[in-house]
């Protein structure tokens, strides 16, 4: 994520001579359709006010519209990634944000994912992973969901970062994760799984964190 926090906060400090602190908020206020929105958003994040208002200044830099949609999105986040193919992960990652399934990110859809990535506890960052693995969001991770997102990790990385990566290396990996997460070996993962797993297992919360790098 760190990708897309950088693009959006970037421009900053490009900021207009005649923008000021009422302007910015006069815009939040606007983007989130309510007028407490600005202290609605940071009563709900991690964020402080200055912090929201500067990555409100990147998201509208980069998002004109107040809206991000996928292609925007993929654009985006495949800039960070030149010798792989980030558009597979970009969509899973896209969908996880987009948690009203309306094809579009807005300001604060992106600045709530934002704050649980960023600031949020241990078992906060585990559950929004579990539901970016968690593809048709049915509650449960089945080994095609775990092997698509692994899958699309690897292609994204691309073969400067794993010069020997095989083709069966992903499946390999899921394998593993999924051999210490199912406990019941009904063939799907659950939440308490998913977390009770990664807490008990270094080597694979170390994994996870890998992963975290590059949402």
């Amino acid at each position: 994520m760190g990708a897309v926090v950088g693009t959006l906060t970037m421009q900053t400090k490009q900021r207009r001579p005649s923008r000021d602190k009422a302007d910015d908020e006069l815009e939040m206020t606007m983007v989130c359709h309510r007028p407490e929105g600005l202290e609605q958003l940071e009563a709900q994040t991690n964020f402080t006010k200055q912090e929201l208002q500067i990555l409100y200044r990147g998201f509208k830099n980069e998002c004109p519209s107040g809206v991000v949609n996928e292609e925007t999105f993929k654009h985006i986040y495949a800039q960070f990634f030149p010798h792989g193919d980030a558009s597979m992960y970009a969509h899973y990652l896209f969908n996880a944000f987009d948690t009203t399934n309306n094809g579009s990110i807005k300001f604060k859809d992106f600045v709530m994912g934002l704050s649980i990535l960023l600031r949020g506890t241990l078992r906060e960052k585990l559950e929004w992973t579990f539901h970016l693995y968690d593809i048709n969001r049915d509650g449960y991770i089945n080994r095609e969901e775990m092997t698509e997102i692994v899958r699309a990790i690897y292609d994204m990385m691309g073969k400067y970062t794993y010069p020997a990566l095989k083709g069966n290396v992903p499946q390999q990996h899921v394998d593993t994760f999924f051999q210490k997460m199912d406990k019941n070996k009904d063939g799907v993962v659950t939440l308490e799984e998913f977390i009770v797993a990664c807490q008990e297992d270094e080597n694979m919360m170390r994994s996870m964190q890998l992963f975290e790098n590059v949402m």
